[in-house]
C-alpha cells in the first residue's frame, strides 16, 4: 500500500516527472473540448453546391502524377464525372516510364473536357510536381483553379460544385477541403492518426480559419483558389524548390492577407496516402520535412511527441525498478494513459479507423518520433531527398529520374521548347468515341 513515506522517498526528479504525467494527463483530457468543437464544425456536404447561386466562375481542375498507372484513371474519371458546368479538366503525365501517359491520352481522346499534358524534363531548380503543375496552368483558362493528386478518389460528383458554392458565399480566395484518408493495412493503421495528429496539434483549423492567427495549412488533395489569389501568391514559381508546395502557398497566402480555409468533407472524396511500410516512412519524413522546413519546429516536434505521447508509457514500464516511490509514478502514468487513450478512440473513429486502434499509438509514436530524425537529417541538404525517382538536395534535383522517351506512337504531338529548358507534349484532340 502507498503510504505518505513513499511520497517522503520521492527524489527531486521523481516528484517532477509525477507532476508533468499529472499535466500530460490534464492536457489529453483537454483535448476532449478540441475534439467537441471539430465535430461541430462544418463538413463539406452536397448540400452546398446550392451556396451563393448567382457565383459558378468557369473553373480550371489539374492533377499531376508520376508513375500512377494504378490511379490516374479513376481520378480522372471522378474529374469529368463533376457536375460543375464548363469545368476545364487538365492531367498532367510527370516523366512517367509506365502507362500513365498513355492512358492519359487515351481517356483525352474520349473525352473533349480533358487535356493531357505530357512532361519529358525537369528544368534546374525545379521540384516534380510544382513544375507539372505548372506547366498544365499554362493552359488553364479558369477564373478559378482547383488542385488534386492524382491518388484521390470522388465519391461525389458535387464535389466541385460544393466547394465553389461555399467559397463564394464565405468570400473565401483560398480553400482546402481535407479527404477522408483511407488506412487498409496494419501500418497505415498505426502511422497515419499519430502523424496526421502532428499536423493537427501545429495547425488547428480554428486557427488556419482565422484571419488573426499566423497559422496557415492546407492539403494539396484538394484546393481551390482564384486565379487572382494564385497570382498574387506568385504561383508556383514562388514554391518551385520547396516539398509540400501546399503547406508554402497556405503560409504565403496567410502572410499577404489572402483568405485562406481548410475544412473536411462528408464522405465526398477520399484518399489513400501510402501503401507499405516503406512508403509510408519515406512520404511522412518527406511531409514533416517540408511542412516544419526548420530544425527548431523539428525539434520541438519531437519533444512534444516524446513527453506528452511516449513518456506516460515509460514511466509505466520502469515504475518497478525505481525503488519504493515506483507506485506513485505508476498511478501518475497510468492516469496519463487512460487520459490519452480516452481522448484517442473518439479521436480514431472521428478519422475513420476502429477506435481499439488507438491501443496502437505507442507504436505509431515511435515510428514518428524517428522519422522526424529523418526529417531533420533532410534539414540544409544534410541528406538526399528521393521522391519518385529524382533526387533533391538542398533544394535542387541532381538526377532526374525517369522521363518520357518519346511521345506515344499514336499521338500527334504539339511540342513547344520553353526558354528553361521544359519540354511539353500536348496530344491533339481525337474526335470522342
Amino acid at each position: 500500500m502507498i503510504g505518505l513515506s513513499d511520497w517522503n522517498a520521492l527524489p527531486m526528479g521523481g516528484a517532477v516527472w509525477f507532476w508533468v504525467l499529472l499535466l500530460i494527463a490534464f492536457v489529453w483530457l483537454r483535448r476532449h473540448a478540441d475534439l467537441n468543437r471539430g465535430q461541430r464544425d462544418h463538413a463539406l456536404t452536397a448540400d452546398d453546391a446550392r451556396r451563393a447561386p448567382g457565383f459558378r466562375p468557369k473553373v480550371t481542375m489539374i492533377v499531376a502524377g508520376k508513375e500512377e498507372e494504378a490511379n490516374i484513371a479513376q481520378c480522372v474519371q471522378g474529374m469529368l464525372g463533376q457536375d460543375y458546368p464548363g469545368l476545364q479538366v487538365i492531367a498532367v503525365n510527370d516523366r512517367s516510364v509506365d502507362r500513365t501517359g498513355a492512358i492519359l491520352d487515351e481517356m483525352a481522346a474520349r473525352s473533349p473536357r480533358l487535356e493531357a499534358v505530357h512532361i519529358r524534363h525537369l528544368p534546374e531548380g525545379w521540384f516534380g510536381k510544382n513544375n507539372a503543375m505548372r506547366a498544365g496552368l499554362e493552359r488553364a483558362t479558369g477564373e478559378w483553379f482547383c488542385f488534386t493528386d492524382a491518388d484521390c478518389k470522388f465519391d461525389s460528383r458535387s464535389l466541385v460544385s460544393a466547394a465553389v458554392g461555399y467559397a463564394g458565399e464565405n468570400n473565401i480566395d483560398f480553400l482546402s477541403v481535407l479527404p477522408k484518408l483511407e488506412a487498409e493495412t496494419f501500418w497505415e493503421r498505426v502511422v497515419q492518426p499519430v502523424a496526421g495528429g502532428i499536423l493537427i496539434f501545429w495547425n488547428p483549423p480554428q486557427k488556419v480559419n482565422s484571419p488573426n492567427c499566423k497559422q496557415a495549412y492546407a492539403n494539396g488533395a484538394f484546393m481551390l483558389m482564384s486565379r487572382r489569389a494564385y497570382d498574387a501568391l506568385g504561383g508556383h514559381d514562388a514554391v518551385k524548390a520547396t516539398l509540400n508546395e501546399d503547406m508554402h502557398m497556405a503560409r504565403r497566402a496567410k502572410q499577404l492577407g489572402i483568405r485562406l480555409h481548410v475544412m473536411r468533407n462528408a464522405d465526398m472524396y477520399r484518399c489513400r496516402m501510402y501503401t507499405g511500410f516503406r512508403q509510408i516512412w519515406r512520404g511522412w519524413s518527406r511531409i514533416f520535412y517540408g511542412s516544419f522546413g526548420t530544425l527548431p519546429r523539428l525539434i520541438i516536434s519531437f519533444l512534444f511527441l516524446a513527453i506528452f505521447s511516449v513518456s506516460p508509457y515509460v514511466a509505466l514500464l520502469t515504475a518497478g525498478f525505481v525503488g519504493s516511490w515506483g507506485d506513485w509514478l505508476a498511478i501518475a502514468g497510468a492516469a496519463a494513459v487512460a487520459s490519452q487513450q480516452s481522448i484517442l478512440w473518439r479521436y480514431y473513429d472521428f478519422s475513420g479507423i476502429p477506435g481499439r486502434w488507438a491501443l496502437t499509438y505507442p507504436l505509431g509514436a515511435v515510428l514518428c518520433l524517428g522519422m522526424i530524425c529523418n526529417a531533420m537529417l533532410r534539414v540544409g541538404g544534410a541528406t538526399r531527398t528521393v521522391w519518385r525517382g529524382t533526387t533533391y538536395v538542398g533544394g535542387s534535383q541532381t538526377t532526374q529520374g525517369s522521363a518520357v522517351p518519346s511521345a506515344p506512337a499514336n499521338v500527334a504531338a504539339a511540342k513547344s521548347s520553353a526558354s528553361d529548358g521544359m519540354t511539353v507534349e500536348t496530344p491533339s484532340k481525337q474526335p470522342a468515341a
